[in-house]
């Protein structure tokens, strides 16, 4: 993402939270709190009402180069198997081939390649997701919430000398493009994603 580095953490705005491709140094990388961390989706289910669902299943990482933001990117690779929606049946069909096919597929893959900047905490990230060996890109709307020392680091033993980055996104794809077209229209084309995420590093400690 080509976004500055002005504020200090803890009040740092998205103009430094930037997520495009590149390496950066391994201290800088941040890696999603799986505890704190939900992967939802949700759709029209005929018209009568939203459905819900999640992925509970993903690794990932932040890789955020305070020198040169640009070179910042983010990477969530979501275990296609771990798709639940509280019905067992439901879980069973979307796994299937009619769906996400998870036995030859079962890798959705997130990378992101760019950014544009909408306020100092907010920005549209670009970035391309992969789902049944198809790749295409999306928008994630993201809000930078807090990068900083953890607040829980005191009391909180897993925390203590960690540094946590927390943001919500927000997008929409349509699963005909992946090949998830079945019963289009009668339950929606149209699938909003709804990402809550902390993610951790360590503190670089200066003597």
């Amino acid at each position: 993402m080509q976004l500055g580095l002005s504020l200090s953490r803890g009040s740092l705005p998205l103009a430094a939270f930037l997520l495009a491709a590149g390496p950066v140094a391994a201290e800088e990388v941040f890696t999603f709190d799986p505890g704190h961390t939900e992967i939802q989706f949700a759709y029209s289910h005929l018209g009568n009402s939203r459905a819900f669902g999640a992925f509970e299943g993903f690794t990932g990482e932040l890789a955020l180069d305070t020198d040169d933001p640009a070179r910042s990117r983010i990477e969530v690779v979501i275990d296609a198997a771990s798709l639940r929606t509280g019905v067992d049946a439901l879980d069973g069909h979307l796994k299937s081939a009619d769906f996400f096919a998870v036995e030859s597929s079962p890798e959705i893959r997130f990378v992101s390649t760019g950014v544009v900047p909408t306020s100092e905490t907010t920005a549209e990230v670009t970035g391309d997701l992969t789902i049944r060996e198809t790749t295409v890109p999306v928008v994630l709307d993201v809000t930078l919430n807090y990068l900083g020392d953890h607040q829980l680091g005191q009391f909180v033993p897993d925390y203590a000398d960690m540094e946590v980055a927390g943001f919500s996104a927000r997008g929409t794809v349509l699963r005909s493009a992946f090949g998830l077209d079945m019963l289009v229209p009668m339950i929606s084309d149209e699938v909003e994603l709804v990402i809550e995420a902390e993610l951790l590093r360590p503190k670089v400690l200066v003597d």
